[in-house]
């Protein structure tokens, strides 16, 4: 049993945009709820979302995440969930503010990271602002990755 004062932090990763820290340089990250309806719950249970290729965008003074890849639960039958609809963010409403300023003034991006539980059992969002990379930022990021793998070999070999 863990001790009183200790908090766990169990996340059971749903579904991760592996390519998003490539794609941009991330700036800050945020939690965000989903507003879902209960077949896509249970579908996100079974672990077949995919939102790699989705984004978020502010309307109306509220975030949506758009083209989110939610598969139809098998036993709901007629009361099934469409599989790309948009999905409402819960923040607040700071930052709502926050994200709107950023987003409109600066020219980033919001980049869904990854969907989770978190240990109270509730769907979450890590979405991130970030700035889209250039091309040869990219590579860069390629030769630094290929490089600490590389030496990481080159260590485990010589001791």
């Amino acid at each position: 049993m863990a001790p009183k004062g200790s908090q766990r932090t169990v996340k059971k990763v749903v579904a991760e945009n592996r390519k998003a820290r490539f794609n941009y340089e991330i700036v800050d990250t945020y939690e965000a709820g989903l507003v879902l309806t209960g077949t896509e719950v249970k579908s996100l249970r079974e672990g077949k979302a995919n939102i790699s290729e989705s984004y978020a965008t502010d309307e109306g003074g509220e975030i949506w995440l758009i083209n989110s890849y939610l598969p139809e639960y098998l036993q709901a039958n007629r009361f099934n969930h469409e599989t790309r609809r948009r999905r409402k963010l819960l923040l607040s409403k700071r930052e709502v503010n926050r994200l709107q300023g950023a987003v409109n003034r600066d020219g980033m991006s919001l980049i869904p990271l990854r969907i989770y539980f978190n240990d109270r059992g509730r769907a979450k969002l890590e979405l991130a602002l970030g700035k889209g990379k250039k091309l040869h930022d990219k590579r860069e990021t390629s030769k630094e990755r290929d490089w600490n793998r590389q030496k990481n070999r080159l260590l485990k070999e010589r001791g």
